[in-house]
Formats: structure tokens, sequence, C-alpha cells
């Protein structure tokens, strides 16, 4: 009975062989005969069947077919360059294949060097898979930069990471792959694609590989600063996210974004004294830090302290003349010291101003009405701040009826 059932064993299993044999040699049938698309159909079952050796073949063949796809369209496309023809051809099809190819290379080399039946290791197939994609790799490059421009940025990360990380594949033993010069940019590229699919994980992963080359630096500090600040969750990761803003910032004088997004931090946070330690700080460090002389601005008309905020708005924009922001600060500031100054001399019973006192107040508003005026002629389609109401109410406290009918009729345009 034993025997039998051994017999009954090694009958199924030599079923199973040939049956795997004929698969990969039906496939192949059809891919000979040019059905691309069937061939690779039909190959699948034997995949992830049968031995070692009988893997490695069939996901050679759906290596082969995946490449020819690649490769017929590619030829259609370089023959529209030579004869500047323009004649359509399936790019997202030839940028899919050039990927599933390579991986499927990739995991026929996974197979054609694990143990044989007899626990041996002959590999068959790659010699000629690294003739293939040493050139074939670089492809996966046009792939992620096709797709990325598609917007498709999951298909665009997996071409882009597929480069990246195939570098170091026993697929190229033998081969010095250490002089990658792409190998960095790529990475970037991978993260970017990461970034804006939300995969934070290999936004980290690969842009630590991209921050191997310095001239990266500025470029992955600024996809992992973005990052973090899209996944705090805990008061840890809101204090981890300001250190990488400080450490950001002192490597990166140049680019004020990070003391601004610091600023705005400690502005949300409604922590004037720490806004105003910090804005002085970097005043300190650099006088001609336009968002430090805002940001300690916004600490002191938070305080009440109008005179020393407007000071502060007006230095900002005298260091930068374009500065939308400070201007407007610095003029409904001024507004807001007029109507507190307002209240305050008007009489007690009446309400009304002496001739001095309303001389006093006016000073105040044209003042703030200059400021005002410039935000207009530098954002007049009010993009970056609304102006119209706060310009609005200057003209009509200052009587200027023609000029304020102008913003109403602005106004009116909501």
């Amino acid at each position: 009975m034993k025997r039998m059932m051994m017999m009954a064993m090694m009958a199924a299993a030599t079923m199973t062989a040939f049956a795997q044999a004929d698969v990969v040699k039906n496939a192949k049938k059809l891919l000979d005969k040019g059905d691309v698309e069937e061939a690779i159909k039909a190959v699948q079952p034997a995949l992830n069947a049968g031995t070692n050796e009988e893997k490695a073949s069939a996901w050679n063949l759906l290596s082969t077919a995946y490449y020819q796809t690649f490769a017929d369209i590619q030829a259609k496309k370089i023959e529209n360059q030579v004869k500047q023809t323009n004649v359509p051809v399936d790019e997202p099809t030839m940028h899919a294949s050039i990927v599933s190819a390579f991986e499927a290379a990739l995991k026929c080399d996974e197979y054609d060097n694990m143990p044989n039946e007899k626990g041996k290791v002959k590999p068959k197939y790659r010699a000629e898979s690294q003739k293939i994609y040493q050139n074939g790799r670089l492809q996966c490059i046009n792939a992620g930069q096709y797709e990325y421009n598609q917007k498709n940025y999951p298909a665009a990360f997996k071409a882009f990471a597929l480069y990246v990380e195939s570098g170091d594949a026993p697929l190229f033993t033998g081969i010095d792959m250490s002089q990658d010069q792409f190998k960095t940019e790529v990475a970037y590229f991978a993260s970017l694609a990461a970034y804006q699919s939300k995969d934070y994980p290999n936004v980290i992963k690969f842009a630590q590989i991209a921050a191997q080359d310095e001239s990266k630096a500025k470029d992955v500090t600024e996809i992992l600063v973005f990052s973090k600040r899209e996944t705090m969750k805990t008061h840890q990761d809101t204090l981890e996210y300001i250190d990488m803003l400080k450490d950001a910032s002192a490597k990166f004088p140049q680019d004020q974004r990070y003391s601004a997004w610091i600023g705005d931090y400690y502005l949300n946070s409604g922590n004037n004294e720490e806004l105003l330690k910090w804005a002085e700080g970097e005043i300190a460090k650099n006088p001609d830090d336009k968002f430090g002389y805002t940001y300690k601005g916004e600490a002191l008309r938070l305080s009440g302290k109008f005179d020393e905020a407007v000071e502060c708005y007006k230095k900002a924009f005298e260091i930068d003349p374009t500065y939308i922001a400070a201007a407007y600060q610095a003029g409904v500031s001024l507004n807001s010291k007029a109507i507190g100054l307002k209240d305050q001399l008007a009489d007690k019973k009446t309400g009304m101003l002496t001739k001095a006192n309303a001389d006093k107040i006016k000073v105040i508003l044209t003042d703030a009405k200059t400021y005002l005026e410039k935000v207009r002629e530098l954002d007049p389609n009010h993009e970056t701040v609304d102006w119209r109401y706060a310009l609005y109410q200057m003209y009509y406290s200052l009587g200027e009826s023609d000029k304020a009918s102008e913003i109403e009729a602005l106004l009116g345009n909501n």
C-alpha cells in the first residue's frame, strides 16, 4: 500500500511538472506568434508553481513578453522622430511594460539562482538579463517622469523606486553599479511622488537616499518638513516639527519660509511671549529679517501695543517694499490706533472731537491710507490679502467720498 501511495505521489508530481512545462511552452508559442497579451495571460499559472527552475522559466517568459511590448512601441516612437511623423503610439502601455518587464526579470533572477532539484545553482538567464536591463533599467526613469507628469503618482513612485532599489539587486552581480549618476536625483523624485501619494514612510526612505548628495539637501529638507507637518498627531510631533524648522532655518537662512512657518506656529498657538522672544532672537541674528519684524509686530499688536507694532511692520516693509502682508498690517494697525485714539479723545457726552483732536486722528488715518493704497497697488486683485473693506473704511473716515464709492463698488463684486 505504501509503495502504491508513493508511486501515486510521484506520478502526480510528474504530471504537475509536465503541466507547468506545458503552460510555459504554450505561452511561448503564443509569444512567438506575436500574440503577446495572450502569452502574458497564459503564463500566469506557472509563475508561482513548480520547481525553482520552472518558476524562473515562467518569469523569464513574462519578462520577455513585457519587454517585447515595450520595444515594439518604443520602435514606433523612434520611427516617428526619425521620419518626423505623428503616428499615435500607446505611451502608457510602453512605460508600464518596461516596469513590468524589469520586475519580472528580477523575479526570474531570484528563482534562477535558487538550488534546483539536485541542490545545485545553475543560473540560465542572468547574463542575458544583465545585457537587457543595464539599459532597460534607465527606461524606468522615463516611465516615472511620464507617470509623474500625468499625475499618476503611485505609478511614478513605482518606476522611480524600482530604478533606485534595483541598483543593489543580485541581478547585477559582477557589474560596478556604484557610479550611478542618477540615483540620488531619482530617489528625490521617488520621495516627491510618494509625498503626492501621501505615502509618508517612503517619503522619508527615499529622501534619505537623495540626501546622500549634498546638492539635494535643500530639496530633501523641504519635503521632509512638509511631510512632518502633514503627519503631526501628538505634542511630541509638534515639538519635533518646530525643531526641524529651526534646523532648516539655520542651514538655509536665505530661505525665509522656515522662519515664517515657525512664526505661524507661535502665532496660532496664542503664545505671544514665546512669539515675541523668538522674533527678537531672529532679528538679533539678522537685522534685515522681514519675518522677524513682522512677527514681532504681531506679538505687540496682540498685546495692544499698536505704536510699537506699527514700527515693526513699517520696518519689515522698508526691508522688502514688495512685502504685502507687512504693509497691510501697518495699515490696519494704524486704523486700530486711530479708532482707539478717537474713543479716548472724544467728548464723553457728545462723542464729538475738537478740530485739533480730529486733525490728530486724520494724520494717523492718512498714514494708514498710504500703506493700504500701496497694498492695492501691489495686489490689485486682492489675492494675497483682501484690502478692500479696510481701504474703504479709510476713505470714508477721511471724507474722500468718491474714492470710497469706488471701493464700495468693488466690494459689491464679492
